[in-house]
């Protein structure tokens, strides 16, 4: 699904820089992560194990010895979704499910599960997640180490890698049992979710579902905290669980049965399809795609009469900005002039239909420093990079879509 690029730019550096093919606007990525029921606890019945290969998942745990899943891999999404290690059934199987079941047949859905049995919301605290995680039992941190030891890094690690190929569109959420009384968990939960956004440069409309504990289980005044979750951003919503009262003999009510997570996962479902509304619509393809990198200005002029008797047109700007479009004659495409100060990047962007964007910005050594993925309105739009995370320098900016593309050389180091 990704393909791998290199390009020779010539614009006084000899710059080798890595691209991808654009993401898939019509493949939907969402992010799952909590404890002990967002991993699963029920059985997995002869049901459960046909699934659509509409659905995937994207494997993030280390153990790969279940179901042929290897970290990092695209898979159908058979359970369990989170690890190997007493995983079972879990509400993202049936969200998925149904988010498939009742999209559009050109959507295809994947999940990236990252979960930890009894584990408190500051696991998930990119900064104090260490000295929670050294503080565990050892059957915790056998479950931590399934992540690499930080849950959180491999969350984002396994997303930026699932952005390459598809579009986020939102997160799933079942957490609070281990906190129940603890009175900070919703500005908790706040800081993870901004956390998130921030490290994988999703826009500031990506929902976040949250789900209730059982109501009549040991745990039941995590809902307390749960109901206030929506206080804290516009983007969180709540799921019930009312109804849901079998639950396992697990000796402390605290786990949803199978049919329970099933049904659970459906409701996770239909809330973000209620949310995301015409945003879960398949976007139409562009009217034709690009599959070979951006060629250097000479490349372009040399190989012009080639380009010619194409289907895939090459246009080279003659300017010194560095400019360079794969598309159409008339392009999709453009980027205005950059501008910069102390506090950010802006980077003007025009479209003249919908599309996904990947804006990248590479050092000279071709390394990635900045990224930003967005699904974009015609007209101009604009992609800011914060200035603090970008260090003075020469860099190479690269702006993308399905079929189009523009790069600059970019000069910070004034």
């Amino acid at each position: 699904m990704k393909v791998s690029r290199f390009v020779g730019l010539f614009f006084g550096l000899g710059l080798a820089v890595s691209v991808h093919a654009a993401p898939d606007s019509n493949f939907h990525i969402y992010l799952a992560f909590g404890q002990s029921n967002m991993e699963g606890q029920g059985d997995v019945g002869s049901q459960d194990k046909t699934v659509d290969e509409r659905f995937q998942v994207l494997w993030a745990a280390n153990n790969g010895s279940c179901s042929g899943k290897t970290k990092g891999k695209w898979a159908t999404a058979v359970p369990p979704l989170a690890h190997c290690q007493g995983a079972k059934l879990g509400p993202t199987d049936y969200f998925g499910r149904t988010m498939v079941e009742k999209t559009d047949s050109k959507i295809k859905v994947g999940v990236i599960v990252v979960a930890v049995a009894g584990c408190s919301i500051q696991l998930f605290d990119k900064d104090g997640y260490a000295n929670y995680a050294r503080s565990q039992q050892s059957w915790m941190t056998q479950r931590i180490n399934e992540y690499g030891g930080n849950p959180y890094g491999r969350l984002i690690e396994m997303a930026k890698k699932a952005q390459e190929d598809g579009v986020i569109k939102g997160i799933i959420f079942h957490q609070g049992e281990t906190d129940a009384g603890d009175g900070q968990w919703p500005s908790r939960v706040k800081k993870v979710y901004d956390n998130i956004i921030k490290d994988l440069g999703l826009g500031n409309d990506v929902p976040f579902l949250a789900g209730e504990v059982l109501r009549s289980g040991s745990s039941k005044g995590a809902n307390n905290n749960i109901a206030k979750l929506p206080q804290q951003s516009k983007n969180f919503y709540v799921v019930s669980s009312e109804g849901f009262n079998q639950a396992l003999g697990d000796g402390q009510n605290v786990h949803f049965t199978s049919q329970e997570y099933r049904d659970f996962g459906k409701r996770y479902a239909e809330k973000m399809i209620e949310v995301l509304g015409d945003k879960i619509k398949p976007v139409a393809a562009e009217e034709s795609s690009s599959s070979a990198a951006p060629e250097s200005s000479s490349e372009a002029a040399s190989s012009s009469s080639a380009a010619s008797s194409s289907s895939r047109k090459v246009k080279s700007s003659s300017s010194t900005t560095g400019v360079i479009i794969i598309g159409n004659a008339t392009p999709s495409l453009s980027v205005g002039k950059v501008s910069f100060d102390n506090g950010s990047i802006m980077v003007p962007v025009t479209l003249a239909r919908n599309g996904n964007v990947k804006v990248r910005l590479y050092s000279v050594l071709g390394s990635e420093v900045a990224s930003v993925s967005e699904l974009m309105k015609p007209g101009t739009n604009s992609v800011h990079f914060a200035r603090k995370n970008v260090p003075p320098g020469v860099y190479m900016l690269s702006v993308q879509t399905a079929s189009s593309c523009v790069t600059k050389r970019l000069d910070l180091s004034k």
